[in-house]
């Protein structure tokens, strides 16, 4: 269950590195302040998926610094009852620009098994840094953070992509610049425990570490409409695998047409 929210978004850090050029200052078309996502992770326990919490995210329109800003906020926690094998409480926030969808601040505060990190970024566009609970460090223009990365992709034109197309990011976690990428796949209906939905495909390159295996392993499916709302998640980690599937949402931006059929 580490990294419970970043399992959710389905970027985690991979080698390489792109140009940023193309990606950067997208207009938000696809989620409005108010929008709500639940999305409950289940763990293989042999041949029958058991479920071991929920991530929750939710958006608001603020003030930060005389800039309209994006409050998204995603908490991750485990059910009690898993709690005595791995307890989890994070908490995630980013104050995102809603003119460029770069992030203006980000606060990381989890509570994984009794480890715990808690850590406040700003970013300061001027002078191309970030300055964190530890220190400052250069950043590119573009630099997302985690919670970002993920309403950022939700903006992308997938019909500008072709399949095997990488889409680059760059991402600020734990004080390092990270160079990823997301592989789109492809479009297709995927079957979920909300329903069945026309969904488009990607898979984020994985380094192995100590839960995930390294390679493009893990494939995440959003919804095929304008919302681009994440759907479902599959991944193998160290031991067995896990799904994330999207079980509730309210106030979408758009009507969630991409539904084929409720469970």
């Amino acid at each position: 269950m580490k990294y419970f929210l970043m399992l959710f978004c389905g970027l985690t850090i991979a080698g390489g590195s792109f140009a940023q050029s193309d990606f950067c200052g997208i207009t938000n078309t696809s989620f409005n302040a108010g929008e709500s996502l639940t999305l409950k992770v289940f763990y293989n326990l042999g041949s029958m998926f058991v479920g071991a919490g929920e991530a929750t995210f939710n958006c608001k329109l603020e003030k930060y610094n005389g800039k309209d800003a994006y409050h998204v906020i995603g908490e991750g926690r485990t059910y009690r009852t898993y709690d005595w094998f791995f307890k989890v409480r994070d908490k995630y926030e980013s104050y995102i620009d809603t003119a460029t969808m770069l992030p203006i601040r980000f606060i990381r505060n989890v509570n994984e098994g009794g480890y715990k990190i808690y850590n406040n970024v700003g970013f300061n566009r001027e002078t191309g840094q970030a300055t964190s609970t530890n220190g400052t460090f250069k950043v590119p223009n573009c630099i997302q953070d985690v919670i970002s990365a993920i309403y950022y992709a939700r903006n992308i034109d997938f019909s500008k992509h072709k399949p095997g197309d990488k889409i680059p990011f760059t991402m600020f976690l734990d004080d390092e610049v990270y160079e990823i990428y997301i592989r789109y796949v492809g479009k297709e209906n995927v079957d979920t425990r909300y329903g069945t939905f026309r969904a488009i495909k990607f898979k984020p390159l994985l380094i192995k570490g100590t839960i995930f295996q390294g390679g493009e392993q893990m494939t995440v499916w959003v919804s095929d409409d304008g919302n681009k709302i994440p759907l479902r998640i599959d991944s193998p980690i160290s031991v067995g695998s896990i799904k994330v599937d999207m079980i509730n949402y309210a106030n979408l931006r758009h009507p969630l047409s991409a539904l084929v059929k409720k469970r």
